[in-house]
């Protein structure tokens, strides 16, 4: 394993015009010769847009692809690229959201979804108001993996916390506007842990609600990651504070509006989704839910 994660390194090492020659070679494979997960992409694109012809569909779907495998080797090269080339490469707008936080005295919950790239969020610890940047991950199976993930997310000055470590984190630490938690907050929880649902995507749609939870015990400043693919290897970030309805938020404010906003960003640029996970899984356990 060590000796494959060595090759990788090499690997990332490319400049990323002859990493896309790579990715083009993989979008190849997977898309015209192995069908990856073919299906279920396509049946995700269908039940989120029924309107759209199956023509509009498969340029959709392949568009996915090609966006895919892009970000497939834009995480290989997140292990070596530098901070100079990133601030090149993701523009962050708006970024006076976060000045505002911290002269409010409010630690930051960042709400991205799986939209491409997300993984290369990492620099923007070294250009925002607060010190402490703490990606929030999931652990994988695999020890060495999950070692190599988390030493990924620590490039830059962040810190990462796993998913069962976080919210324990953000009770005991300050809330003095000097912290930013960074959650790509369209997980899809597991079956057992089902206990609430929306609309999105015209789907019923089991959601994470962690950090919804926060929302109404501490006053946080919520905010959401807009992603643009501009164009190959470029990317920009606008950033908009959600806003209460009433003086504080109430229970499930913060995830319907969050799940709002990524359903307007997908709306723009439906290519740059994730389309290949069975996020609608668990729909079933819905009816159990109370909406």
């Amino acid at each position: 394993m060590n000796f494959i994660f060595k090759f990788l390194l090499l690997f990332s090492r490319l400049p990323l015009r002859v990493l896309y020659l790579f990715s083009d070679f993989i979008f190849f494979v997977i898309y015209h010769i192995v069908g990856y997960r073919r299906k279920v992409v396509f049946e995700n694109l269908q039940n989120s847009f029924p309107s759209k012809s199956v023509e509009e569909l498969k340029k959709i779907e392949r568009k996915f692809y090609v966006n895919f495998c892009d970000y497939i080797v834009e995480t290989f090269k997140s292990f070596t690229v530098s901070s100079k080339e990133l601030r090149v490469r993701v523009q962050h707008i708006n970024q006076h959201v976060f000045d505002d936080a911290k002269a409010e005295q409010k630690n930051v919950i960042l709400l991205a979804g799986h939209v491409f790239n997300w993984e290369w969020f990492n620099a923007l610890a070294l250009s925002v108001a607060q010190d402490n940047c703490h990606p929030v991950y999931r652990k994988v199976q695999s020890g060495f993996w999950e070692q190599k993930i988390k030493e990924l997310r620590t490039r830059f000055g962040n810190q990462p916390l796993e998913a069962k470590e976080v919210v324990r984190h953000i009770f005991r630490n300050p809330n003095d506007g000097n912290s930013i938690y960074l959650f790509v907050a369209d997980q899809t929880p597991h079956v057992s842990e089902v206990t609430f649902g929306l609309k999105f995507l015209n789907q019923k749609t089991p959601v994470f609600v962690g950090y919804d939870k926060l929302s109404t015990r501490m006053d946080l400043a919520f905010i959401y990651c807009d992603m643009k693919k501009v164009k190959r290897g470029f990317y920009q970030v606008n950033y908009y504070r959600i806003q209460p309805d009433g003086e504080k938020f109430v229970e499930h404010e913060v995830v319907k509006k969050f799940h709002t906003l990524l359903e307007n960003t997908i709306n723009k640029r439906p290519d740059n989704y994730l389309w290949s996970h069975r996020r609608w899984k668990y729909q079933h356990a819905i009816k159990v839910m109370g909406e």
